[in-house]
């Protein structure tokens, strides 16, 4: 899986969304779980060259810890900066949300994951307890025929670190809002994705008015779909329709922009030696999400300006479609997109120089307090912004893209868009691209000031 970040010796190439799982926990626990069952659409796809692999891989640290530590014992000890969900409310100016009310209340979180966790309502509920954190149940739609949890299955436990990640993170940002976990039955055959299942199942919520915001950490290279050598799209193309129908219905669609800077990985794992983009986050119709480096006391202060995620661990994904023509809503930029889709949109805390606490029991063997780098950390966290949006708006505010674009014009002070200027997303010897003024390739249009942000998105 990798090397701990005192020792990283060689990486392992790994599929789009990789980051960085530092495993510093060794409690077993008892479980708990919510289950609603639902039965997939019978859809029928070309099988393509890939397996879709979650963001949960990367290195593994199997210092156990049974409790989190400050900010500044990391880095005494580990030699990364690591943060609670109460420094990121604190970091991203969220707390006088809450105070007015603003907490994500009536709206809903979709995230969707290959298998899910077995654990996931428990290892939520001693999240929570370790930071004050009011409960809340997971809903989890089981897609398909989901295999029984093996803890000793390296595809399971990944997702499941994912998983995790995903829902403590988007429920630590908006604590009232509902969370609905949905688990697909992921086949582990080599040339069956997943991606199909995910659509299917993505799609029979929004059908049934179930999401607000929808939350993705995972994808694929556009390059590896087939025919993409030929310029036939038809194969990653064909599995829009459910951004589709979340565009008719007013729902918002994220996605992580990758961990692996300007390239990303082929089908044989490894990764290219030139630029690539992946889906969903090239999507024009999805919201891409990408990483920055935060450095913060152990209050969740500031002690530096906001920076492109790239760290030994990995890098923030961005760069231009080589599918999809630029988007209307990025004609302001086109100096900087040219004549694609450029990602990301915007960003959040990605790096693993900065990772988040998980509390996460799947695995008896490693059960415990974790730590999680990358941009699937990213995606959840601006999916819980976005349930405070609509909450303060008091209506879904669907495709996010547009009014994006449409703030950054506006003075920062009244946008809550914070530029980020300093940093790149180079990676493997692939030059990538430099925060600049304005929008870039590296940051996207930049992070936020939460209170103002959310004000703003709302219409407020």
């Amino acid at each position: 899986m990798g090397t701990s970040p005192a020792t990283a010796g060689p990486r392992r190439s790994v599929t789009t969304r990789t980051m960085a799982l530092l495993a510093v926990g060794a409690t077993a626990l008892t479980t708990g779980l919510v289950t609603v069952q639902s039965t997939a659409a019978a859809t029928s796809f070309p099988k393509v060259a890939f397996k879709l692999h979650p963001a949960s891989e990367g290195h593994i640290n199997a210092t156990a810890r049974t409790a989190p530590i400050s900010t500044s014992d990391c880095v005494a000890q580990i030699g990364i900066h690591c943060y609670s969900p109460l420094q990121y409310r604190d970091a991203y100016n969220l707390n006088g949300l809450y105070q007015q009310g603003i907490t994500g209340k009536g709206r809903t979180i979709v995230i969707v994951d290959s298998f899910g966790s077995p654990t996931i309502q428990h290892d939520l509920e001693t999240f929570d307890k370790q930071w004050g954190i009011q409960d809340t149940n997971v809903e989890v739609v089981k897609w398909g025929n989901v295999p029984a949890f093996d803890p000793t299955n390296s595809d399971m436990t990944s997702w499941a670190g994912e998983t995790t990640l995903d829902v403590e993170y988007a429920h630590a940002i908006a604590p009232d809002a509902h969370i609905v976990l949905v688990e697909t039955a992921v086949a582990e055959t080599e040339g069956v994705t997943g991606l199909p299942e995910m659509m299917d199942a993505e799609k029979s919520l929004i059908n049934k008015g179930v999401g607000d915001v929808i939350t993705q950490s995972f994808g694929a290279t556009e390059n590896t779909f087939p025919g993409f050598d030929k310029g036939d799209y038809k194969s990653l193309t064909s599995l829009r329709y459910a951004f589709k129908s979340a565009a008719a219905h007013d729902v918002t669609v994220l996605a992580s922009s990758g961990d692996n800077g300007v390239t990303d990985s082929d089908n044989s794992n490894n990764l290219y030696p030139y630029k690539v983009n992946s889906w969903p986050s090239s999507d024009p119709l999805v919201t891409s999400i990408g990483g920055t480096e935060l450095t913060l006391d152990n209050n969740g202060t500031r002690t530096a300006a906001d920076k492109v995620w790239n760290d030994p661990y990995g890098a923030g994904g961005g760069g231009v479609s080589a599918v999809f023509d630029r988007p209307w809503y990025q004609g302001g930029v086109a100096d900087v997109v040219g004549t694609h889709r450029g990602t990301p949109d915007i960003s959040m805390s990605a790096a693993v120089d900065g990772a988040a606490w998980t509390y996460e029991s799947y695995a008896p063997a490693s059960a415990g307090w974790h730590l999680t780098g990358g941009t699937s950390e990213a995606s959840p966290l601006f999916s819980g912004v976005v349930a405070l949006a609509d909450q303060a708006a008091g209506h879904r505010l669907g495709q996010l893209n547009w009014r994006l674009y449409g703030m950054s014009y506006l003075p920062s002070q009244w946008s809550g868009i914070t530029d980020v200027t300093t940093g790149d997303n180079s990676w493997n010897g692939v030059q990538g691209y430099q925060a600049a003024k304005g929008y870039d390739l590296a940051s996207g249009l930049g992070t936020i000031d939460g209170y103002t942000f959310v004000h703003t998105l709302a219409g407020r």
